[in-house]
This record gives structure tokens, sequence and C-alpha cells, in this order.
């Protein structure tokens, strides 16, 4: 299971073909069959027709994924050639069949996100009997991502957009390593809330949900080391309180002060001004561009929160 580097892929690097700018709204019909192929490299497919095994390992989870499927999207089959007997469906062939036909970009990748959360809890529980490494499939199904320019990518078992490479990279991908952590799950839910509103353009919650991870983070470590801070503070008091533990060293307090006003003026005020005090009769639109900024900053600052509480031990 790897992306093999082919004549025609280097040739088109070198005439400078390969898409530097991502785009969002379609998923190229190349390459929701170089994702089928990977999954068939990992849970591979089912069997139907009567002949299949019923204790064939990987058929409950592509079944189980298939009703998921059904039922959030609100049909009672994928496919209208679907048996509605159970013992005659593939539920592999029937869910790649969907998938190449769905053209809503938003359901299609809905679709690689349930199917690689599948895949991860089959490689899990079977992992003494199949060979699956889970990481090295992420890692090529996002590979596809970029081959093809479409901004998005799969991290901590959610479909995230990516705007940056070098920000997603340096910012996003570490921040919600980091959050992995149990010690940090609230945070994580909402750093990885925040890019689901994002995505869906539901920029003001998005501003919400960023400020929360924020001040979650701050509210974790506090709480770990015993420092004394009123529950209910907003941002601007937690910074202080992190600041007065010595959270960094003593000699960085004027620049993280300076930092501590940037952080409340570009995560803090936006969401004030923009999504969370009620618009009046006035609809404020938050622009894209703002959200992005917001996003990378508040991963960059979680990142470096986390680091600089681990630094204390």
């Amino acid at each position: 299971m790897a992306v093999t580097d082919l004549f025609h892929k280097r040739q088109k690097r070198i005439r400078g073909e390969y898409p530097d700018v991502y785009q969002y709204d379609e998923l190229p019909n190349k390459l929701k069959v170089q994702i089928i192929h990977l999954w068939d490299e990992t849970i591979e497919a089912d069997y139907s027709g009567g002949g299949w095994n019923p204790s064939s390992l990987n058929r409950e989870y592509l079944k189980k994924c298939y009703k998921s499927l059904c039922k959030e999207i609100g049909v009672f089959k994928l496919n209208e050639e679907d048996s509605d007997d159970e013992i005659y469906i593939t539920y592999f062939e029937s869910i790649s069949s969907y998938f190449l036909s769905e053209n809503n970009i938003e359901q299609a990748l809905s679709i690689i996100e349930l199917m690689a959360q599948t895949i991860s809890s089959f490689a899990r529980e079977y992992r003494y009997k199949v060979s699956i490494n889970i990481d090295e499939a992420i890692n090529e199904l996002n590979q596809r991502f970029r081959e093809h320019g479409v901004g998005y990518q799969y991290e901590s078992g959610q479909i995230v957009r990516v705007d940056s490479e070098f920000i997603h990279a340096e910012a996003v991908k570490p921040v919600l390593q980091l959050l992995s952590n149990p010690t940090y799950i609230g945070a994580q839910e909402e750093f990885l809330n925040a890019h689901e509103h994002y995505r869906h353009s539901r920029y003001d919650a998005a501003l919400t949900d960023c400020l929360k991870a924020f001040e979650s983070t701050m509210k974790i470590i506090i709480h770990k080391r015993s420092w004394v801070c009123d529950k209910n503070a907003t941002s601007k008091k937690l910074i202080d309180c992190c600041l007065s533990n010595e959270l960094i060293p003593k000699f960085w307090t004027d620049q993280f002060n300076s930092l501590s006003n940037i952080l409340t003026s570009s995560i803090g005020t936006p969401r004030n001004k923009l999504s969370g005090h009620g618009k009046g009769n006035d609809e404020i639109e938050v622009p894209e561009h703002l959200i992005q900024y917001v996003l990378h900053m508040t991963a960059s600052t979680i990142v470096f929160l986390i680091k600089a509480e681990e630094s204390l031990d």
C-alpha cells in the first residue's frame, strides 16, 4: 500500500502541472477511483450472492457503514439496484458505487470520513488477524487529496479543510496531535467543531468554537497545575493567570503581554463583535479570510500553551 511515483507523475511535476492552489468544490473521478482502490487494499470487499462466509471479518463493519450512510442520507438503500435481501448485497461494492455517483462534495467527503473510521475500527479490532497499517493508509489518502489539489485532509478521525499546506503542517496538524491527549479531549472537540463549522461556511459558529478551544486549553492547564483562577474567567483573565504563574519565563513577560493583546483581539474580539453577542437588525457577515486567520492563530497558540506547560516539568 503506497503511492507509486510513475513516469507520468514525474513528467507532470517537470511541466509544473500539479495544482498549487486547493479547490473545495468537487472530487475528481480519478481521485474517487484511487480512494476505492485504497479501501480494497485495506478492509477489502465482502461477499454476496449467498456465497459469502458469515464469519467474514469485514462484512459486519461494512454493513454498519452502509446502514449508517442510509440512515444519515435518508434512504432505505444507497443504489436502486441494491437487493432488499441482505444476502445478495455486497456492501463494499454498494458503498463504492454510490460514492462514484455522488456529486455533492459534502456527502462524498462524509463517505470518505465514515469509511476511514470504519477501516480504523476494523484494523484495531482485528490487529492480530489482518495486516493493515492504518497510519500508512491515512497518509496515502491525504497524499491523494494533495495530488489532485483538493483542500481536505483526514486528521484525528475527521475530514478537515486545508487552506495552506505549510500552515496545516506547522500549526493545525501539531495541535490535533497534542489535543489527542485525553487530558485535552474537551478542547480537541471544540477545535474540531470549529473546523467542521468552517468547512460548512458557518463562520460565526467557527469563531465561537475557536475561542472555546482556546479558553478550554488554558482552563485545563490551570486546573492541572492547581492555579487559582475563577472557573468562569474570560480569555483575558485566563491569560493573566497563565502569565502570573510563569507559564513562560519571566523575561518574556513583556513580549507575552503583547502577544496576549494580539490573542484577545484576534480570537476574543472577533467572536465578541461578529458572532457571540447578538447581531440585532444588522446581519454581520464574517469574511472567510478572518476565520482562516483565527483558526490558524488558535492552533498556533494552543500548541504554544501545551508545549510551555510541558516544559514546566
